[in-house]
């Protein structure tokens, strides 16, 4: 039941009408109306967006962050890069001083902040992208397993190019940096 429950609300979170606004919060994070709220295991979040054609991402932020906020009045407010990102990832959400229990793609059990500091996340916004399926995260943290990392924000250009180099799967091939010099994305 917990399943077709957590399937429905991936779902009805990929067909959510067109960006709009991000809101706050109880914790004062900006939240935007498809990010998915899961059971927080990692693993099983990971295989359900598979289920639905997609990738993962972890969205690390906290209150009172400039550049959070920046990231959604700026590249999340875009139509363009919210509907790339909506098409083809699940996005959740997790606070970096956060009390919520999340299981890590290793089985271990940790409080949102305990999570945060194990992934390195010192700074926020950090994205994790996790691989397609949890066989490959078996035995690893996310910090370990994850496929690329954004650590802070990008302008909208590079952001939208991070979450496409994911999507493309380029990071089989190269460096990000590669991807950027081959692909060089439009400035706003």
């Amino acid at each position: 039941m917990k399943r077709v429950v957590l399937a429905l609300a991936f779902v009805l979170a990929s067909i959510l009408g067109p960006a709009r606004a991000a809101t706050l919060n109880d914790d004062g994070l900006h939240v935007q109306p498809w990010f998915v709220e899961t059971f927080l295991d990692l693993k099983q979040d990971i295989d359900d967006a598979a289920k639905l054609g997609k990738r993962f991402v972890v969205f690390i932020e906290q209150k009172g962050c400039i550049y959070c906020t920046e990231m959604h009045e700026k590249a999340l407010a875009d139509p363009k890069i919210a509907d790339y990102i909506k098409a083809n990832f699940v996005v959740l959400q997790l606070n970096l001083h956060g009390e919520r229990e999340v299981t890590d793609t290793d089985g271990k059990v940790l409080r949102e902040k305990e999570a945060a500091r194990r992934w390195g996340a010192v700074g926020t916004p950090t994205i994790l992208f996790l691989p397609r399926t949890s066989a490959e995260a078996e035995g690893k943290t996310a910090r370990e397993a994850a496929v690329a990392r954004m650590p802070g924000y990008f302008r909208p250009p590079v952001f939208e190019a991070m979450f496409r180099y994911v999507r493309e799967e380029a990071y089989l091939k190269g460096s990000f940096d590669k991807y950027l010099g081959e692909n060089k994305p439009a400035t706003n």
